[in-house]
This record gives C-alpha cells, sequence and structure tokens, in this order.
C-alpha cells in the first residue's frame, strides 16, 4: 500500500504544495481543522505582491516605533499585556532592522515575489482556478510628492528589480484613479502585477482542482506525530491516525505549536492583520492600491472594496481591537470621500512573522517533516512558489535559487 505524503494546513501554501506534488504523482492527504481557506488565506488583500520585498523591520523602523507606538493614527498597535511575552521576539526581530540584515531578507524575497503572477498562473493552468487571477497594475497613494520622496529606501530596492513608477500628481491622481480625493495628491504606479478578485473563491476553487486529481481532506486537528526510527510514520489526530510517507507543516501560526510537539521552538509570532469590507461600493479603483498613509492594501472584488492592513503585535488569544479598524475606517473616509456603501464587514487574522521576516521553508533535518509557513504579509503572494519549492525539494530537484536563507533548522541548529 501507497503511503500518501500528508500536508498540514488547507490555506494558500498547503493546497498549492498539495497540487504540486500531484502533479509528481504523489497521493496527498490534506490536514485542517478547520474549513480549506478561512484562516489568514481568507481575509488578506488579495494583492499578488510582488512588490513587497522591503520587511517591516527595516532600518528606519527604529526610528519609528516610538512615535508609530503614541500616535493611535499609526499603523503599528501593540497589545500591552501581551508585551511580556513578546518581548524575546521583539528583540530579534528589532535586531534584525538593521542594513545588513535587512538586504540579505531583500535578497532573499526577491527570487520568492517577483515572479509571483506567474507562478500563480503556473499553479492554475488549465483549471476554472485560472479566472480567480487578474492581471493589474498596482498604484502607492501618498498624501504628496514629499512623502513619496521619503519612500526612496523601498522605490530603491524596487528599482533594483525593475519596478520604476510612474508619477502622477495633482489633478492627473484623478483622472487616473477617480475614486481618489484631494487627500491623496500623488499616486506611483507600477505596472505588469496581479490580485486575486476573492481570496476564499480561490482557495474554493484551488481545492476542487486538488479533488479532481484524486487529493483527500480530512477534517482534524494535529496531535502528535510518530517516527519509525528518525523519520515521520504517523500523524495522530482527533480524527484518526493517518500513517505517512512524509509530512508537510503549512498552518501559518498554528504552525510553531506543532513544531513544538516536535521538540522545537520556533520564534513565530503573530501579525494581527485587519480588514474592513464595504459592501456595494458605489466607486471602485481602477486596480489596486497601498493607501501609505496607514499601510493597509485597497482591492476591488466584485461590487466590493477590501481595505486589509495593519501590524499589531498581540498573540492569538486576544479579542479584535478597536483601533486599526478605527485606523481604516478613518483613511478610507480621507482618500475616498465620494464613494459610499451598503454596509461593511470586519475580520481580525493572524499572519506568522519569525524574527528575520523570512519564511521556513525546507526538511527539519532528515526526518521527512516539512515546513512552509511564516510568510508574514505575503502568504497568498508566495504561497504557489513555495508549494513548488518544497515539491521540488521533495522530487531530488534542486530549486534554481539558495534555499538556504528558508531552512527551518536555522532556528534550532
Amino acid at each position: 500500500m501507497v503511503k500518501p505524503v500528508i500536508v498540514i494546513g488547507a490555506g494558500i501554501c498547503g493546497i498549492s504544495t498539495a497540487i504540486w506534488l500531484q502533479r509528481s504523482n504523489f497521493e496527498v492527504l490534506l490536514l485542517d481543522k478547520a474549513k480549506p481557506g478561512t484562516g489568514a488565506s481568507y481575509g488578506n488583500a488579495g494583492l499578488l505582491a510582488q512588490w513587497a520585498i522591503v520587511p517591516v523591520n527595516e532600518p528606519s523602523i527604529l526610528k519609528q516605533i516610538p512615535r508609530y507606538l503614541i500616535d493611535p493614527m499609526s499603523p503599528l498597535f501593540l497589545k500591552w499585556s501581551y508585551l511580556p511575552k513578546l518581548t524575546p521576539w521583539l528583540i530579534k526581530f528589532l535586531q534584525n532592522a538593521n542594513s545588513s540584515n535587512s538586504n540579505r531578507t531583500i535578497e532573499a524575497l526577491i527570487p520568492l515575489l517577483t515572479d509571483s503572477v506567474q507562478q500563480h498562473k503556473s499553479l492554475t493552468e488549465g483549471t476554472a482556478a485560472a479566472s480567480w487571477i487578474a492581471d493589474s497594475k498596482f498604484s502607492y497613494a501618498y498624501r504628496s510628492l514629499k512623502d513619496f520622496h521619503k519612500d526612496s529606501f523601498g522605490w530603491e530596492c524596487k528599482k533594483k528589480v525593475g519596478m520604476i513608477p510612474e508619477v502622477f500628481t495633482g489633478n492627473l491622481v484623478q483622472e487616473v484613479e477617480p475614486i481618489c480625493g484631494s487627500f491623496i495628491d500623488c499616486l506611483a504606479v507600477i505596472s505588469g502585477q496581479g490580485h486575486i478578485v476573492n481570496p476564499l473563491g480561490y482557495i474554493s476553487e484551488l481545492m476542487k482542482v486538488f479533488f479532481n486529481n484524486g487529493g483527500k481532506f480530512v477534517s482534524a486537528k494535529v496531535e502528535d506525530f510518530g517516527f519509525h526510527g528518525e523519520k515521520i510514520s504517523t500523524v495522530y489526530t482527533d480524527n484518526g491516525h493517518f500513517e505517512c510517507e512524509k509530512a508537510i507543516i503549512t498552518a501559518g501560526i498554528w504552525s510553531k505549536e506543532l513544531m513544538r510537539k516536535l521538540g522545537l521552538n520556533i520564534p513565530l509570532e503573530a501579525e494581527r492583520g485587519y480588514h474592513v469590507v464595504y459592501k456595494n461600493a458605489s466607486i471602485l479603483p481602477r486596480n489596486p492600491m497601498m493607501m501609505t498613509i496607514g499601510k493597509f492594501g485597497v482591492t476591488p472584488m466584485g461590487g466590493d472594496l477590501r481595505c486589509a492592513g495593519t501590524v499589531e503585535l498581540g498573540g492569538i488569544k486576544f479579542g479584535p481591537s478597536k483601533a486599526p479598524v478605527r485606523l481604516l475606517r478613518r483613511r478610507v473616509a480621507e482618500a475616498f470621500p465620494k464613494m459610499t456603501y451598503d454596509e461593511t464587514e470586519e475580520w481580525l487574522g493572524f499572519r506568522p512573522t519569525a524574527p528575520d521576516s523570512l519564511p521556513l521553508i525546507g526538511q527539519l533535518k532528515e526526518s521527512g517533516v516539512y515546513t512552509a509557513f511564516g510568510h508574514q504579509h505575503i502568504g497568498m503572494t508566495s504561497g504557489p512558489k513555495t508549494g513548488r519549492l518544497i515539491s521540488d525539494i521533495i522530487n531530488n530537484r534542486s530549486p534554481n535559487i539558495d534555499m538556504s536563507v528558508y531552512d527551518p533548522n536555522r532556528f534550532n541548529l
């Protein structure tokens, strides 16, 4: 009897990994305690963020943090009661906020992100899931040209990978994006981008592809792992135990607890992200945008406008906070004063982030256990590429990028 490869976690990284493995003729069993695509993959802005190569902990954040924590309209929030537990991770996170480490992270993110639109198209080629991918431009919205110039570090990084913006100011802003009011006086627009028109719909369609390829899904919470010698042999869940050839952990923030069951303490924290969806909006942007005041994405999805982003540090046990949603609503009202809508929907999700802002992609020593989690803001963007890399590693195909920077053993050497 052929034992399956078990993929734990049915978000974009998990389903992408499963499909790529199926294309290499592996039998795949997908496990998740929740409905596929209802975690962090559900509520993101749907952006294929090929441009997101600059990490949050880039050098200037050290100067900005004091202001961010005082200003209620900053894009960074903190649950103060969580600070004692957060401190060890936060120290490591800020230790990486220097030019050397930041440049190393940027160089590692470039091959993971900059071909993301094509990676999604390759994953979905010949399937109905391809219809959920839209080609688009992407605009950075600034209050002024001066603010655009202040963002020079990020734009110099993008310039190195060929992303050079076309800059519009004054009345030209409204010609490019009629939704914008006078609050936005500068748009920096890059071409050749893309987005997902509905993340949950996309994951649901990918699940159909998985099933059509003979895949099996079991709703189950993983409770432990069994080994034969040094190799994984069994995954134990609250819905039975399953023998396997290999296991891949793609469970987002929940991967931290699964790694503990393997005796590994991974410094993974949740960047709590929020969204507000404006239902049946009277006007929509022509292309997705990044509101640089507030640092959140704005994406048209059908007749709705989804505004998603911000960073709140506070673990996974606290409920939603009011301040990040208040920020989103205020900045949207300022930027799009002409927009009306029927109602709104709010959401909170958890983006898993390592101190060096890089995901964990690879095999845990020679255990047959692989990891594909820790993608911070870029999970939807890099899920297909991550799945392809894991499939290559399992098939003993050498990826054409340096995988050492994503090594999951780097925190437990």
